[in-house]
């Protein structure tokens, strides 16, 4: 059977194993909404994270290097040659990860919009007047954050502020790396967001995770421009002023908000319908199918 592994970390929806030289993540088929794991179970979501992470970590490999090694089995050990591994399963890097969530930001929605309709700024950065709900920003924003852990809440903070976060932990190095994962971040979102809309895709807004490889390189960790991390509209039928449409969990999110007393369960037509959201983003933009 060879040795047996029991995960290091556990998120609401990540599972990471150590095997020594590397770490394996797991994305699960768990959901959560408001920060809950939900009782239902969303099969082939977490595939659909973890292909989509390989896709586009495959498809920025010229812009930053990613903690990325494998996403077959076979490459894995034998503890994890079993189906509940397969395809949903990568093989990375260990990294030593930088505490700031890379969050940028394309279009004004969400907590963005909130913030903006109260004082015309998001997290800091003031606006042009007159920006509808939805509308595209003239620029991308890049507006970071803490990491919490499981059970708190990340904290918005400005770049100035994420300089001193990071001199504090890295002395000497806060404002270069500061620097480095705004430009990163800025760079990726940009190539990421013209390729989705060309295959029908609005990337609103999402975020980065970056670390520190053995050499003190940056290297792009965790997922990547999944429906979990991310806003996905679809450019069809886009249209600023309202909220819109999309490739995620907002199904399940809408149903919980209009149905209390739901004990965190979801209807089958509902799970249904979210996944079939990502498995058609999936589609879109890889022009691939993955199977149910």
């Amino acid at each position: 059977m060879g040795i047996e592994y029991k995960p290091i970390k556990e998120g609401k929806v990540r599972e990471i194993y150590d095997t020594g030289d590397n770490l394996i993540l797991v994305a699960t088929d768990r959901i959560s909404c408001f920060d809950v794991i939900l009782n239902n179970t969303v099969t082939k979501k977490g595939a659909v994270l973890t292909q989509m992470s390989k896709f586009w970590f495959d498809f920025t490999s010229d812009i930053i290097p990613n903690h990325m090694i494998s996403v077959d089995v076979k490459d894995m050990p034998e503890f994890f040659r079993k189906p509940e591994f397969d395809g949903n399963s990568m093989m990375v890097k260990k990294l030593n990860m930088l505490p700031v969530e890379c969050i940028v930001r394309g279009y004004i929605t969400g907590s963005g919009w909130a913030s903006y309709v109260k004082d015309g700024t998001v997290c800091g950065i003031r606006l042009p007047e007159g920006l509808k709900e939805s509308d595209k920003l003239p620029e991308p924003i890049y507006t970071p954050s803490t990491k919490a852990e499981i059970g708190d809440h990340d904290e918005n903070i400005s770049y100035e502020q994420s300089v001193k976060y990071l001199e504090e932990r890295f002395p000497g190095k806060g404002e270069e790396y500061a620097s480095k994962l705004r430009d990163h971040t800025i760079a990726l979102y940009k190539k990421c967001a013209d390729y989705a809309y060309s295959k029908g895709i609005i990337i609103a807004d999402t975020k980065f995770e970056f670390g520190l490889d053995e050499d003190g390189n940056i290297v792009v960790g965790d997922e990547m421009l999944t429906p979990d991390s991310s806003r996905f509209w679809p450019a069809d039928g886009y249209e600023p002023g309202h909220s819109q449409p999309s490739f995620d969990k907002q199904f399940a999110r809408d149903w919980l908000k209009a149905n209390e007393g739901h004990d965190w369960t979801l209807p089958d037509d509902i799970v249904e319908k979210t996944i079939d959201k990502y498995l058609q983003a999936y589609r879109l933009l890889t022009g691939k199918e993955l199977s149910r």
